[in-house]
């Protein structure tokens, strides 16, 4: 399966992505020359995550006729101090006291199926190739 998308660079330090219908909007913060319009890309890169682990608990909660409303997720995400690169993500699930325990652990192996996670276990390679137009 091939996904492409285009990138683009609409003014000051906005890189857009039109993917799959949608233009997908990043900016960079005021401290680092942007207008703060946006999320950064890296900030979109760790959210993306946290909302696939959502979704994911989300899919296991209405397979079993579980209310998702009985779980909130919250994700830590903690970086090394000296390289700059996230080292770690805690990823927090508040159970209601009505959550069946029984399937706390089952939750969990579930959410470890996300797709996007799978990507750190056999990530991708990354090839460039430039044109002369």
């Amino acid at each position: 399966m091939n996904m492409n998308m285009e990138i683009h660079f609409p003014g000051g330090r906005k890189v857009y992505s039109d993917y799959k219908g949608f233009t997908i909007k990043t900016d960079q913060s005021k401290a680092d020359g942007g207008d703060n319009s946006a999320s950064t890309p890296s900030d979109l890169f760790f959210a993306a995550i946290g909302a696939c682990m959502g979704l994911y608990a989300l899919d296991f909660c209405k397979r079993r006729k579980i209310d998702p409303g009985q779980l909130k997720l919250s994700v830590e995400v903690q970086s090394h101090d000296k390289i700059r690169l996230v080292e770690k993500m805690i990823f927090n699930i508040d159970l209601a006291p009505e959550f069946p325990q029984k399937y706390t652990s089952a939750l969990i192996r579930s959410m470890k199926l996300c797709y996007l996670k799978k990507h750190f276990e056999y990530p991708p390679q990354f090839e460039f190739v430039t044109h002369q137009k």
